[in-house]
């Protein structure tokens, strides 16, 4: 065994692997073993474990199951860093699925092959690998605080890889097709709604949280600051509610323009909501929404898909899902020849890698129209060179 350093008490390295190693004392007495690269990675994981179980947050127990601390990680420490419908779908992974399939083994036993096992199990199940790999996230997240809190020496998730996910295609709208939409939309009571989704490119949740007080006539812009999310409930005869939540990510609480003729659809619907709240009387809930029902509250998600649903069948249009109106949007703007860091950010995307990847297949159009510029402008050139050579030869003849 190395020599520990000065002033370290319990952290040494190890000639077999070479490995630095410390153990701290937990509060029933036993000891529990960290590892690290560097001497600096175990002192930090150790103040981690310390000031963990000063919190009442550590589970002291070398014999704790995967149920043991995933639910204690869950709930107690992942839970405040998420938003509502994260937490529901992670709550959802761990409880009705992580949980019965390795809930009973030890955490400090869990092996790479006894994960696979689940993953391959659920794939057998018929479970698609995006939902796995949303299992496998969840895992993943959860051994890795244990590895940080010095429970367990490595995670084993790192040695498994999830089934790949096929990657998903898009449905965005071609500029005919969305001109269509646009004339069925006419006169509907969400008129507004689907147009300022197609030229915005909002997200549902964004487009149903948003309040007057976001949108600025003047300027034609609106803010994102909330979006509507679902979240679990323990209502009686209901399973999730809809409440106010933080955007996605701080990218997403963003200023977008809107285009002037969905600015006029905009005013017209301001003022038949007004007619609307004066016709409710005080059966009216004020809470400013932009999108609201007849009563001033928050419209349902899920009707305003039923409905996006009728339009485009009534359009003879494909059947679209309502997120496919943001994907419209973008690849609508992209064609158009607007810079990509521009739509990345109309639509909130944390990196422009993100906006390229996802609408990749507009990449071709782009790139032959900037030839066919590239061309036109060469051969524009070449011409008027050519003029006014000829122009000089004149020139010069006539001198002669």
């Amino acid at each position: 065994m190395a020599k520990r350093g000065n002033g370290e008490g319990s952290i040494y390295r190890r000639k077999s692997d070479g490995k630095w190693t410390g153990s701290v004392s937990l509060d029933d007495g036993k000891r529990r073993v960290i590892y690290g690269k560097t001497r600096k990675e175990v002192q930090e994981k150790m103040k981690a474990l310390l000031h963990e179980q000063q919190q009442g947050k550590l589970v002291a127990n070398s014999s704790q199951t995967i149920e043991q601390f995933i639910v204690d990680w869950l709930e107690n420490t992942h839970r405040r860093k998420v938003r509502p419908r994260t937490y529901e779908r992670y709550r959802e992974a761990v409880y009705l699925h992580i949980v019965p399939a390795l809930g009973r083994i030890q955490l400090q036993k869990l092996t790479a092959q006894q994960v696979r096992a689940f993953y391959t199990k659920k794939e057998d199940e018929g479970l698609a690998a995006s939902t796995i790999t949303c299992y496998h996230s969840v895992l993943h997240l959860a051994l890795d605080m244990a590895v940080k809190w010095g429970i367990i020496p490595q995670n084993v998730c790192d040695l498994v890889s999830p089934p790949r996910r096929a990657r998903f295609e898009i449905q965005p709208l071609t500029t005919e097709q969305a001109e269509k939409l646009l004339i069925v939309v006419r006169g509907h009571k969400w008129e507004a709604l689907y147009i300022l989704a197609l030229v915005t490119g909002l997200r549902r949740g964004e487009i149903l949280g948003l309040k007057w007080q976001d949108i600025d006539f003047k300027t034609g812009t609106l803010q994102v600051r909330r979006i509507l999310s679902r979240v679990p409930t323990k209502m009686p005869g209901r399973t999730h509610v809809y409440v106010e939540a933080e955007p996605k990510t701080k990218q997403s609480r963003r200023s977008v323009a809107i285009a002037p003729f969905a600015l006029a659809t905009l005013a017209i619907h301001r003022t038949k909501q007004q007619e609307a709240k004066i016709k409710a009387g005080e059966t009216w809930q004020e809470h400013d929404y932009v999108f609201c029902t007849s009563l001033g509250t928050h419209l349902n998600p899920n009707e305003v898909v039923k409905e996006l649903k009728k339009l485009l069948n009534l359009a003879g249009l494909p059947n679209i899902r309502f997120h496919d109106l943001r994907h419209s949007s973008a690849s609508l703007l992209l064609s158009l020849g607007i810079h990509p860091k521009i739509v990345q950010e109309i639509l909130g995307h944390t990196q422009i890698s993100m906006t390229m990847d996802i609408y990749s297949h507009v990449l071709p159009v782009m790139h032959r129209d900037a030839i066919n510029k590239l061309d036109m402008n060469l051969i524009k050139k070449q011409e008027d060179s050519a003029k006014s050579k000829e122009g000089d030869d004149e020139v010069a003849n006539t001198g002669d």
